[in-house]
């Protein structure tokens, strides 16, 4: 690849957090509403509350590794650099997972509501069809990414505030109704604990902020406050969603028999048949727009990996020449996306929250690693913001990674040693690292 083709430098702040919220999807509190609300009972806003703190800790450390590495790739490229190599492309293995998933959960969420609303076309030709015009818009560019990320969120956040309003009108706003989805019971805790592990998919987005590193204005001052912003906004709206709809339609148990589709029939219940034709439009625009942003994430990972040399470099270390994107990466997310077709909903939701706790595990033992022994900070501020934090972080995603579902673990666990095969071969049996760049190789690329 010509050495001048570059990934452009065009994303600022508000741009990046665009990004972000449309990675995460405003409405995503439906796509697991009726799984993380049975496992639960009843008690979604605690699950998420739950979640965020470890987010949260996790984010700060995103902030942290940003600063120090504003390169693509996020977590491979943050444990590449501080624990070496072998590591790094292990941590890099877990994180193509829930890359690879999450576009496909769009593609199939896309799939299934559509075909609910057209039952006369297979779900297949929605998911097709969204695969190919995804790539096309992935390839031709982020600026065009970005307009359409705008008017995306704006449309989701208009059905959130009229949401909200509709689900408190209709609420018994009485004290102890108020409480009920705050008070779990001691009985119930490990039920919560293992919902707030499959929400951290709903997190993925401040993730997917870090993999646009290269392509961000002023990355390490644009990079950390998008990050922050993006967590803390998108954790206030899946909070007063999911409270909201939990006071407007206590009945947990009755949506037992219906979790993948219980979004439907709380909107309807909520404002009624418009309401639930305004979701349908409003949920499956947003489900779109996450697509797209997945799909740039996972490229640029690939296009990272790629540039290391643990992928073909002649696959995925290549930009268009005039858009200026890693075109040939796009392509293949996009054939194996076409997995959607065979995969089931609940196995792909599972799969993505055990590569992003993965990751996330990892990148926050990365800030120790990397400001206390490669770095050696001293004092109690560095103990502090590089010791302390991260390895709370750390704790809590340990924590809920094994508060998975177990078949989501086997299957995980799996793929992690389908890597380490992997690992041997391109290391031959250990005996060497695998293939990298330099910093001062790509050091022109964060000028």
């Amino acid at each position: 690849m010509p050495q001048h083709i570059q990934l452009q430098r065009v994303l600022k702040t508000p741009a990046l957090v665009a990004f972000g919220l449309a990675y995460m999807v405003p409405l995503g509190v439906f796509t697991t509403y009726g799984q993380v609300t049975v496992l639960s009972q009843g008690h979604l806003p605690v699950a998420y509350l739950v979640t965020i703190v470890t987010i949260l800790f996790t984010a700060l450390s995103y902030c942290r590794m940003t600063n120090a590495m504003p390169l693509a790739g996020s977590a491979y490229s943050y444990v590449q650099r501080s624990f070496g190599g072998k590591t790094g492309f292990l941590v890099g293995w877990a994180q193509i997972l829930d890359y690879l998933f999450l576009p496909m959960l769009n593609y199939l969420v896309l799939g299934i509501f559509l075909h609910e609303a057209f039952p006369a076309i297979p779900a297949y030709v929605f998911i097709l069809a969204s695969i190919v015009s995804v790539s096309l818009l992935n390839i031709l560019g982020v600026r065009l990414l970005n307009s359409v990320n705008f008017t995306l969120i704006a449309l989701q956040m208009v059905f959130i505030v009229l949401f909200i309003a509709l689900a408190f009108s209709d609420a018994d706003l009485s004290p102890a109704s108020l409480m009920k989805p705050l008070l779990v019971d001691a009985g119930n805790f490990s039920g919560l604990i293992a919902g707030a592990a499959v929400l951290c998919l709903a997190f993925l987005g401040f993730d997917a902020i870090a993999t646009m590193a290269e392509e961000a204005a002023d990355a390490k001052r644009t990079l950390p406050r998008a990050i922050l912003i993006t967590v803390i906004s998108a954790g206030a709206i899946f909070v007063a969603v999911s409270y909201a709809a939990h006071l407007a339609y206590p009945d947990w148990q009755s949506l037992i028999p219906y979790q993948d589709t219980a979004s439907l029939i709380i909107s309807e219940h909520v404002g009624g048949k418009w309401m639930y034709n305004f979701f349908m439009a409003t949920y499956l625009t947003g489900v779109y727009a996450s697509s797209m942003t997945a799909q740039t994430g996972v490229s640029r990972i690939f296009y990272a990996m790629g540039r290391e040399g643990v992928l073909p470099r002649r696959v995925f270390f290549h930009l268009h020449a005039r858009f200026h994107t890693p075109w040939r990466a796009i392509v293949f997310v996009a054939i194996i996306s076409l997995l959607a077709l065979w995969m089931e909903l609940s196995m792909v939701v599972s799969m993505i929250s055990f590569g992003a706790l993965g990751a996330f595990t990892f990148v926050n033992l990365s800030v120790i690693k990397h400001f206390l022994v490669n770095e050696k900070r001293r004092g109690l501020s560095a103990f502090f913001n590089y010791g302390l934090l991260p390895l709370l972080g750390f704790a809590m995603c340990v924590w809920l990674w094994f508060n998975l579902d177990l078949e989501a673990l086997k299957v995980g666990f799996t793929w992690l040693f389908a890597g380490f095969l992997y690992l041997l071969w391109l290391t031959k049996g250990m005996r060497q690292d695998p293939p990298s760049v330099s910093h001062d190789d790509i050091s022109h690329l964060m000028d």
